[in-house]
């Protein structure tokens, strides 16, 4: 599941089925914990023996909060924020009441006071919906535009200048040629020129790569040689905008331009456990004076899937055989149906 929408990020309730979401809460609600058993005893094995004691009565309640607001997260996702909020407090609060009811039952009078179990998740959870609205700020629509609108600068300028080169010498021969390859250049640059705040479907994305690829092949010929592995595409997959087509840029200039000889790049894309991967593969030269440039670009994607989807994305580049290797993991999302 997406972490944030950047159109809503500094107006929601977190995604309580995000990986990275729930590992903060569980790292927060463990630490205050303990900051609270820092604050009850004075020693090192005092501090333990409460820590240990104040565990064993919050994480019932900390489990089957995470399983029941992840359960009805869309439905939170809803509502205004207030409300929200105001739901999200009653149901812990509702949860801290059955848990310890059920525990008062089996171990009598030794947890002590409810209040005091009330008053604590109370609070826990207006610091973690206080941390998560900070944390959706910093995320904001300004910043991942200006981060996004800095990756789309990367289109090097001689990229514009070589391929209107490649379409005016094809106008002499294949008229027809020319006006497609003016076409995908159009398409290309309109989609770098948007207002890319919205995910696109996977499909889009890929229709894309082929149009900048078509253009590549005009000026490298058959140097360039690609192989398309996508039967296996969840087309409707929702994924960042010019997340694929940046690391083909990248391919061809770091793997394909440096030689003369002649290269291929391998692009496989497939769905697996509710997770759509994707695989690129071009010749690597270590020899080569790119890989600055390339690492920069790296970086820059995958702090862009991190601001999507925090812990649930990957981004993995590696060296094999003389090839480079990279495997994108994200999430497999659709858009809801009205």
């Amino acid at each position: 599941m997406a972490s944030i929408k950047q159109n809503e990020i500094s107006s929601s309730l977190p995604d309580f089925r995000n990986l990275g979401v729930m590992l903060r809460i569980l790292l927060i609600t463990n630490v205050a914990g303990l900051v609270a058993a820092l604050i009850y005893q004075a020693t090192i094995s005092g501090v333990l023996r409460e820590f240990i004691d104040i565990s064993s009565k919050l994480q019932p309640i900390l489990i089957l909060s995470l399983l029941m607001l992840s359960a009805v997260n869309g439905w939170l996702h809803r509502v205004s924020y207030q409300l929200g909020v105001v739901l999200v407090i009653g149901l812990i609060a509702g949860i801290t009441i059955v848990i310890y009811s059920l525990a008062h039952y089996l171990f009598g009078d030794a947890l002590g006071l409810l209040e005091r179990y009330l008053l604590f998740s109370t609070l826990i959870t207006l610091l973690l919906l206080f941390y998560f609205r900070l944390r959706s700020r910093a995320l904001s629509p300004a910043l991942s535009e200006a981060r996004l609108q800095a990756l789309q600068a990367r289109i090097r300028p001689h990229f514009l200048f070589n391929s209107l080169n490649a379409v005016l010498s094809l106008i002499r021969v294949d008229q027809k040629h020319a006006e497609t390859a003016l076409e995908d250049l159009a398409d290309l640059f309109r989609v770098l020129m948007l207002d890319n705040n919205q995910l696109t479907t996977l499909a889009k994305e890929i229709e894309l790569c082929r149009q900048y690829l078509n253009l590549e092949q005009l000026r490298l010929g058959d140097r360039l040689k690609l192989e398309w592995f996508v039967d296996k595409m969840p087309g409707d997959a929702l994924i960042p905008p010019l997340i694929l087509q940046p690391l083909l840029e990248n391919a061809v200039y770091h793997g394909i331009e440096p030689s003369g000889e002649p290269g291929i790049i391998s692009i496989n894309i497939y769905l697996s456990r509710d997770q759509v991967h994707a695989v690129l593969t071009n010749p690597y030269r270590a020899e080569g004076d790119h890989h600055a440039g390339n690492k920069m670009a790296m970086a820059n994607i995958r702090e862009r899937l991190s601001l999507h989807y925090d812990a649930e994305a990957a981004l993995d580049c590696r060296v094999k055989d003389n090839s480079y290797h990279v495997h994108i993991v994200i999430p497999y999302t659709k858009a809801s149906k009205p």
